[in-house]
C-alpha cells in the first residue's frame, strides 16, 4: 500500500494521540516506572501499515507527550527507544504486509522475530546507554529495567499486536481474490 505524505502525517498524529491516551489510561505497573504498555501493539500496527517513519514518529512524539503530561519530565532515552521500536518494525513491513489481506503463520513468525529484535535494540542498548548518560544510574539497574520493559513489551506486541494485525488483515481484500462473473 503506497501512502502519500498527507497520510503519513495524519497517521502519525492519530497514532501519537493513541499512544498517549492508551499509555496513560491502560497500563499495568510491574517494576519501578516500568509497566505493561498496550500502546506498543497499536504502534506496531501503524508501523506496518504506514511505514518506519510514521512508526518512529508515533513512538517518539507519543512517548514524549505522555511523559511530559504524566510525569512532568521526559526520559529521552525511553522516548528514543519507543521511536526505535516503530522504526524497526516498520522497516521490515514487507515481510508481513497485512495491507494485502493476508497474515499467515510465517508472517506472524517474522513479525514477532522483528519486534523482538526491536526490543533488544531499544531496551538492551538505547535505554541503558541513554539513562546512563542522562541520569548516571547503575548499569545493573539499567539492564534489569530494560530487560523487564523489553520482555513485557515483546509479550504485549506478540499477543495484542499479532491479534490487531490479524484483525486488520481480515478487513482487507486479498489481492487477486475478486473475479469477474
Amino acid at each position: 500500500m503506497k501512502q502519500n505524505s498527507n497520510q503519513i502525517v495524519v497517521a502519525t498524529g492519530i497514532g501519537a494521540a493513541l499512544f498517549v491516551i492508551i499509555g496513560m489510561f491502560i497500563n499495568i505497573p510491574i517494576f519501578g516506572n516500568t509497566s505493561i504498555q498496550l500502546q506498543y501493539a497499536v504502534q506496531a500496527l501503524f508501523s506496518v501499515i504506514f511505514g518506519p517513519v510514521a512508526g518512529f514518529l508515533i513512538g517518539f512524539i507519543g512517548h514524549a507527550l505522555k511523559d511530559g503530561i504524566q510525569y512532568g519530565s521526559i526520559s529521552w532515552a525511553w522516548v528514543l527507544a519507543s521511536g526505535v521500536i516503530g522504526l524497526v518494525i516498520g522497516l521490515f513491513r514487507s515481510r508481513y504486509n497485512v495491507t494485502l489481506g493476508k497474515f499467515t503463520p510465517m508472517q506472524m513468525v517474522w513479525f514477532n522475530l522483528v519486534q523482538i529484535l526491536a526490543m533488544v535494540i531499544a531496551y538492551g542498548v538505547v535505554t541503558p546507554v541513554g539513562d546512563k548518560l542522562q541520569y548516571a544510574q547503575d548499569w545493573s539497574y539499567l539492564y534489569a529495567q530494560g530487560a523487564v520493559a523489553g520482555l513485557s513489551n515483546a509479550l504485549t506486541i506478540a499477543i495484542a499486536g499479532t491479534i490487531l494485525m490479524s484483525l486488520y488483515a481480515n478487513t482487507r481484500t486479498q489481492a487477486g481474490s475478486l473475479s469477474k462473473d
